[in-house]
């Protein structure tokens, strides 16, 4: 089952149509992250006494519905693809069953800010 994250759509987060403002998409998919991270089982403090630092590489959105001021928005979090020195996480926005935007977000390990492979034991936490 994926991790999710929810939360009601505040005022301030919707433009003069009275819709979600797209920024928010990428905070909302980076508040689910905690949860898609802990899921895998890798809390961020084990990440950060390892020197691991997952750094965003790229995030991309597609949208299909709006989200509104008053819905509540909740956020599937779920692996999607794990390589050598990445991994992309599949961020699902919806309010209700109506999916309104898919981030998708690349991490790339680095290390002394460094790409690195993934330990073997973290790699094997997110593909589980």
């Amino acid at each position: 089952m994926p991790a999710q994250w929810s939360s009601p759509v505040r005022y301030v987060e919707c433009d003069q149509q009275g819709v979600v403002f797209n920024a928010h998409y990428l905070t909302w998919a980076d508040e689910a992250s905690n949860g898609w991270w802990a899921s895998a089982g890798l809390s961020w403090a084990e990440l950060t006494e390892r020197r691991i630092d997952p750094l965003v590489k790229a995030s991309t959105l597609e949208w299909s519905a709006p989200a509104r001021w008053g819905d509540t928005v909740t956020v599937d979090a779920e692996t999607e693809r794990v390589g050598r020195t990445s991994v992309t996480a599949r961020f699902t926005v919806r309010v209700g069953e109506q999916v309104c935007c898919v981030v998708r977000t690349t991490y790339v390990c680095s290390s002394d800010g460094r790409p690195t492979p993934w330990p073997d034991d973290v790699r094997a936490r997110l593909t589980s």
